[in-house]
Protein backbone atom coordinates (compact mmCIF):
# COMPACT_ATOMS: atom_id res chain seq x y z
CA UNK A 1 0.00 0.00 0.00
CA UNK A 2 1.46 3.41 -0.92
CA UNK A 3 2.47 6.37 1.42
CA UNK A 4 -0.58 8.65 -0.07
CA UNK A 5 -3.39 5.49 0.64
CA UNK A 6 -1.96 5.29 3.82
CA UNK A 7 -2.52 9.18 4.50
CA UNK A 8 -6.14 9.13 3.07
CA UNK A 9 -7.11 6.42 5.50
CA UNK A 10 -6.01 8.09 8.37
CA UNK A 11 -8.05 10.79 7.15
CA UNK A 12 -10.77 9.13 6.49
CA UNK A 13 -11.12 7.40 10.13
CA UNK A 14 -10.11 10.84 11.58
CA UNK A 15 -13.60 11.74 9.96
CA UNK A 16 -15.43 9.35 10.80
CA UNK A 17 -14.08 9.65 14.32
CA UNK A 18 -16.11 13.19 14.49
CA UNK A 19 -19.05 11.65 13.34
CA UNK A 20 -20.31 10.96 16.52
CA UNK A 21 -19.83 13.63 18.93
CA UNK A 22 -21.69 15.88 15.74
CA UNK A 23 -24.40 13.11 15.62
CA UNK A 24 -24.34 13.97 19.47
CA UNK A 25 -24.90 17.71 19.13
CA UNK A 26 -27.56 16.97 16.09
CA UNK A 27 -29.84 15.11 18.59
CA UNK A 28 -30.38 17.45 20.52
CA UNK A 29 -32.12 19.64 18.17
CA UNK A 30 -33.50 17.23 16.02
CA UNK A 31 -35.16 13.74 16.29
CA UNK A 32 -33.31 10.74 15.28
CA UNK A 33 -34.21 8.97 12.41
CA UNK A 34 -35.51 12.57 10.91
CA UNK A 35 -31.38 13.93 11.68
CA UNK A 36 -30.19 10.21 10.16
CA UNK A 37 -32.06 10.81 6.82
CA UNK A 38 -31.16 13.98 6.54
CA UNK A 39 -27.51 13.39 6.92
CA UNK A 40 -27.55 10.51 4.53
CA UNK A 41 -29.60 12.19 1.81
CA UNK A 42 -27.95 14.92 2.08
CA UNK A 43 -23.97 12.82 1.34
CA UNK A 44 -25.48 10.88 -0.99
CA UNK A 45 -26.89 14.31 -3.02
CA UNK A 46 -23.77 15.95 -3.39
CA UNK A 47 -22.09 12.57 -4.27
CA UNK A 48 -24.34 12.07 -7.62
CA UNK A 49 -23.82 15.77 -8.28
CA UNK A 50 -20.26 15.56 -7.95
CA UNK A 51 -20.57 11.94 -9.90
CA UNK A 52 -22.58 14.17 -12.95
CA UNK A 53 -20.36 17.03 -12.80
CA UNK A 54 -17.21 14.70 -13.59
CA UNK A 55 -19.11 12.59 -16.24
CA UNK A 56 -18.60 9.58 -13.84
CA UNK A 57 -20.60 6.03 -15.52
CA UNK A 58 -23.59 4.63 -13.63
CA UNK A 59 -23.95 1.43 -13.24
CA UNK A 60 -25.66 -0.67 -16.39
CA UNK A 61 -26.52 -4.05 -15.02
CA UNK A 62 -29.21 -5.50 -12.65
CA UNK A 63 -26.50 -7.36 -10.66
CA UNK A 64 -24.12 -4.16 -9.94
CA UNK A 65 -27.44 -1.60 -8.83
CA UNK A 66 -28.18 -5.22 -6.24
CA UNK A 67 -25.23 -4.50 -4.73
CA UNK A 68 -25.78 -1.01 -4.36
CA UNK A 69 -29.58 -1.53 -2.73
CA UNK A 70 -28.21 -4.08 -0.79
CA UNK A 71 -24.77 -1.54 0.51
CA UNK A 72 -27.91 0.83 0.65
CA UNK A 73 -29.89 -1.19 3.29
CA UNK A 74 -27.11 -2.33 5.66
CA UNK A 75 -24.19 0.42 5.73
CA UNK A 76 -26.63 3.46 5.57
CA UNK A 77 -30.13 2.11 6.85
CA UNK A 78 -29.32 -0.08 9.57
CA UNK A 79 -25.68 1.47 10.03
CA UNK A 80 -27.30 4.68 10.58
CA UNK A 81 -30.28 4.16 12.38
CA UNK A 82 -28.04 1.94 14.70
CA UNK A 83 -25.48 5.12 15.33
CA UNK A 84 -28.02 7.59 16.03
CA UNK A 85 -30.13 5.42 18.33
CA UNK A 86 -26.61 4.36 20.27
CA UNK A 87 -25.62 8.15 20.56
CA UNK A 88 -29.09 8.62 22.45
CA UNK A 89 -27.57 6.59 25.18
CA UNK A 90 -24.14 6.60 24.98
CA UNK A 91 -21.47 9.15 25.14
CA UNK A 92 -19.15 9.96 22.16
CA UNK A 93 -16.53 8.22 22.68
CA UNK A 94 -17.46 5.15 24.50
CA UNK A 95 -19.95 4.44 21.54
CA UNK A 96 -17.25 4.70 18.99
CA UNK A 97 -15.14 2.37 20.82
CA UNK A 98 -18.07 0.00 20.42
CA UNK A 99 -18.51 1.00 17.01
CA UNK A 100 -15.25 0.01 16.33
CA UNK A 101 -15.62 -3.85 16.59
CA UNK A 102 -16.99 -3.27 13.35
CA UNK A 103 -13.42 -4.31 11.44
CA UNK A 104 -13.97 -7.50 14.29
CA UNK A 105 -17.12 -8.60 12.11
CA UNK A 106 -15.74 -7.45 8.79
CA UNK A 107 -13.11 -10.23 9.36
CA UNK A 108 -15.44 -12.88 10.18
CA UNK A 109 -17.52 -12.20 6.71
CA UNK A 110 -14.48 -11.26 4.71
CA UNK A 111 -14.12 -14.90 5.22
CA UNK A 112 -17.05 -15.98 4.66
CA UNK A 113 -17.50 -14.10 1.56
CA UNK A 114 -13.97 -12.75 0.25
CA UNK A 115 -11.83 -15.54 0.68
CA UNK A 116 -9.85 -14.01 3.17
CA UNK A 117 -8.41 -16.75 5.86
CA UNK A 118 -8.52 -16.57 9.44
CA UNK A 119 -5.19 -18.09 11.14
CA UNK A 120 -5.62 -18.60 14.95
CA UNK A 121 -3.86 -15.73 15.66
CA UNK A 122 -7.03 -13.93 13.35
CA UNK A 123 -8.77 -15.82 15.69
CA UNK A 124 -7.06 -14.28 18.97
CA UNK A 125 -7.49 -11.34 18.01
CA UNK A 126 -10.92 -11.44 17.74
CA UNK A 127 -11.02 -12.84 21.30
CA UNK A 128 -8.97 -9.74 22.35
CA UNK A 129 -11.20 -6.73 20.46
CA UNK A 130 -14.30 -8.32 22.38
CA UNK A 131 -12.68 -8.51 25.77
CA UNK A 132 -11.58 -5.24 25.17
CA UNK A 133 -15.10 -3.61 24.93
CA UNK A 134 -16.46 -5.87 27.33
CA UNK A 135 -13.33 -4.15 30.03
CA UNK A 136 -13.88 -0.17 28.47
CA UNK A 137 -17.56 -0.89 29.46
CA UNK A 138 -17.29 -2.37 32.45
CA UNK A 139 -18.32 1.22 34.51
CA UNK A 140 -21.37 1.35 32.49
CA UNK A 141 -22.04 -2.21 32.87
CA UNK A 142 -22.12 -1.64 36.92
CA UNK A 143 -23.75 2.39 37.21
CA UNK A 144 -27.15 2.24 38.12
CA UNK A 145 -27.87 2.97 34.57
CA UNK A 146 -26.71 -0.27 32.91
CA UNK A 147 -30.08 -1.11 31.31
CA UNK A 148 -29.61 1.79 29.00
CA UNK A 149 -26.31 1.32 28.21
CA UNK A 150 -27.17 -1.72 27.17
CA UNK A 151 -29.25 -0.49 24.94
CA UNK A 152 -27.56 1.93 23.25
CA UNK A 153 -24.47 -0.49 22.65
CA UNK A 154 -27.06 -2.97 21.15
CA UNK A 155 -27.92 -0.26 18.53
CA UNK A 156 -23.97 0.75 18.34
CA UNK A 157 -23.40 -3.09 17.73
CA UNK A 158 -25.90 -3.21 14.65
CA UNK A 159 -24.51 -0.20 13.19
CA UNK A 160 -21.12 -1.77 13.21
CA UNK A 161 -22.50 -5.21 11.70
CA UNK A 162 -24.32 -3.59 8.97
CA UNK A 163 -21.04 -0.83 8.11
CA UNK A 164 -19.13 -4.34 8.39
CA UNK A 165 -21.87 -5.80 5.73
CA UNK A 166 -21.58 -2.37 4.03
CA UNK A 167 -17.70 -2.78 3.56
CA UNK A 168 -17.72 -6.36 2.38
CA UNK A 169 -20.18 -5.68 -0.94
CA UNK A 170 -18.11 -2.41 -1.28
CA UNK A 171 -14.66 -4.45 -1.93
CA UNK A 172 -16.76 -6.69 -4.01
CA UNK A 173 -18.19 -3.87 -6.41
CA UNK A 174 -14.92 -1.26 -6.28
CA UNK A 175 -13.34 -2.75 -9.44
CA UNK A 176 -16.92 -2.54 -11.23
CA UNK A 177 -18.61 0.55 -9.96
CA UNK A 178 -17.60 4.10 -9.55
CA UNK A 179 -17.25 5.12 -6.18
CA UNK A 180 -18.83 8.53 -6.54
CA UNK A 181 -22.24 6.79 -7.98
CA UNK A 182 -22.19 3.78 -5.99
CA UNK A 183 -21.77 5.56 -2.16
CA UNK A 184 -24.21 8.46 -3.54
CA UNK A 185 -26.43 6.08 -4.69
CA UNK A 186 -26.17 3.84 -1.58
CA UNK A 187 -26.48 7.18 0.79
CA UNK A 188 -29.70 8.35 -1.23
CA UNK A 189 -31.62 5.02 -1.44
CA UNK A 190 -30.31 4.12 2.16
CA UNK A 191 -31.61 7.20 3.44
CA UNK A 192 -35.61 5.89 1.76
CA UNK A 193 -36.03 3.66 4.79
CA UNK A 194 -34.83 6.33 7.54
CA UNK A 195 -37.13 8.43 6.24
CA UNK A 196 -40.56 6.52 6.31
CA UNK A 197 -39.73 5.12 9.51
CA UNK A 198 -38.94 8.69 10.80
CA UNK A 199 -42.69 9.70 9.24
CA UNK A 200 -44.15 6.93 11.09
CA UNK A 201 -42.90 6.86 14.88
CA UNK A 202 -41.31 10.83 15.21
CA UNK A 203 -42.93 13.64 15.68
CA UNK A 204 -40.67 15.35 13.18
CA UNK A 205 -39.77 19.33 14.52
CA UNK A 206 -36.24 20.11 13.82
CA UNK A 207 -34.84 22.96 15.31
CA UNK A 208 -32.97 24.45 11.95
CA UNK A 209 -30.58 26.73 13.33
CA UNK A 210 -27.26 27.82 12.95
CA UNK A 211 -25.97 25.01 15.30
CA UNK A 212 -27.21 22.09 13.67
CA UNK A 213 -27.14 23.34 10.30
CA UNK A 214 -23.27 23.61 10.60
CA UNK A 215 -23.38 20.01 12.13
CA UNK A 216 -25.61 18.75 9.63
CA UNK A 217 -23.03 19.93 6.71
CA UNK A 218 -19.93 18.65 8.42
CA UNK A 219 -21.60 15.07 9.56
CA UNK A 220 -23.13 15.16 5.73
CA UNK A 221 -20.46 16.30 3.51
CA UNK A 222 -17.11 15.54 5.43
CA UNK A 223 -17.84 12.55 7.72
CA UNK A 224 -20.02 11.00 5.50
CA UNK A 225 -19.76 11.83 1.66
CA UNK A 226 -16.20 12.54 1.60
CA UNK A 227 -14.73 10.11 4.20
CA UNK A 228 -16.90 6.70 2.54
CA UNK A 229 -15.81 8.11 -1.13
CA UNK A 230 -12.00 8.27 0.02
CA UNK A 231 -12.71 4.90 1.82
CA UNK A 232 -14.18 3.22 -1.16
CA UNK A 233 -11.25 4.55 -3.44
CA UNK A 234 -8.74 3.02 -1.08
CA UNK A 235 -10.76 -0.29 -1.36
CA UNK A 236 -9.65 -0.36 -5.25
CA UNK A 237 -6.38 -1.18 -4.24
CA UNK A 238 -6.03 -2.50 -1.08
CA UNK A 239 -7.33 -6.01 0.82
CA UNK A 240 -10.59 -5.03 2.79
CA UNK A 241 -8.28 -6.36 5.73
CA UNK A 242 -5.65 -4.31 4.89
CA UNK A 243 -7.36 -1.52 4.84
CA UNK A 244 -9.46 -1.78 7.46
CA UNK A 245 -6.58 -2.78 10.01
CA UNK A 246 -6.82 1.38 9.74
CA UNK A 247 -9.93 1.23 11.62
CA UNK A 248 -8.16 0.71 15.22
CA UNK A 249 -7.64 4.61 15.10
CA UNK A 250 -11.02 5.13 14.88
CA UNK A 251 -11.26 4.77 19.13
CA UNK A 252 -8.31 6.79 19.38
CA UNK A 253 -9.71 9.70 17.70
CA UNK A 254 -13.06 9.07 19.46
CA UNK A 255 -11.78 9.21 23.01
CA UNK A 256 -9.07 12.11 22.41
CA UNK A 257 -12.17 14.04 21.11
CA UNK A 258 -14.78 13.00 23.85
CA UNK A 259 -12.29 14.37 26.38
CA UNK A 260 -11.24 17.07 24.79
CA UNK A 261 -14.57 18.76 23.65
CA UNK A 262 -17.29 16.97 25.56
CA UNK A 263 -15.68 16.62 29.11
CA UNK A 264 -15.77 12.97 28.99
CA UNK A 265 -14.00 10.87 31.27
CA UNK A 266 -11.24 8.68 29.97
CA UNK A 267 -10.24 6.65 32.71
CA UNK A 268 -7.89 3.30 33.19
CA UNK A 269 -11.06 0.63 31.67
CA UNK A 270 -11.38 2.90 28.95
CA UNK A 271 -7.35 3.16 27.86
CA UNK A 272 -6.90 -0.25 28.70
CA UNK A 273 -10.20 -1.49 26.76
CA UNK A 274 -9.10 0.80 23.71
CA UNK A 275 -5.24 -1.00 24.13
CA UNK A 276 -6.95 -4.32 23.99
CA UNK A 277 -9.37 -3.66 20.65
CA UNK A 278 -6.39 -1.55 18.78
CA UNK A 279 -4.29 -5.08 19.37
CA UNK A 280 -7.43 -6.75 18.47
CA UNK A 281 -8.05 -5.91 15.46
CA UNK A 282 -4.55 -5.27 14.56
CA UNK A 283 -3.81 -9.12 14.62
CA UNK A 284 -7.12 -9.97 12.94
CA UNK A 285 -6.72 -7.84 9.67
CA UNK A 286 -2.97 -8.29 9.06
CA UNK A 287 -3.33 -11.80 9.77
CA UNK A 288 -4.91 -12.25 5.90
CA UNK A 289 -3.23 -14.31 2.89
Amino acid sequence: MSFGAQVRLVLVMALWASCFPLIAVGLELAPHLAFAALRAATGGIALIGVSLVLRRPMPKDAGAWGMIVLLALGATSLGFLGMFHGAAFLSPGLATLIFSTQPLVAAVLGRMFLGERLTARGAFGLVLGFTGVAIASWPQLTSPSASLYLTGAGFVIAAAAGTAVGNVVMKRISQSVDAATAVGWSLTLGAIPLAIASAATEDIAIAWSSEFVAALAVLSLFGTALAFWLWFEALKSAPLSAANAFSFLVPVFALALGGVFFGERVGFPEIAGAGLIIAGVAMAQRQTA
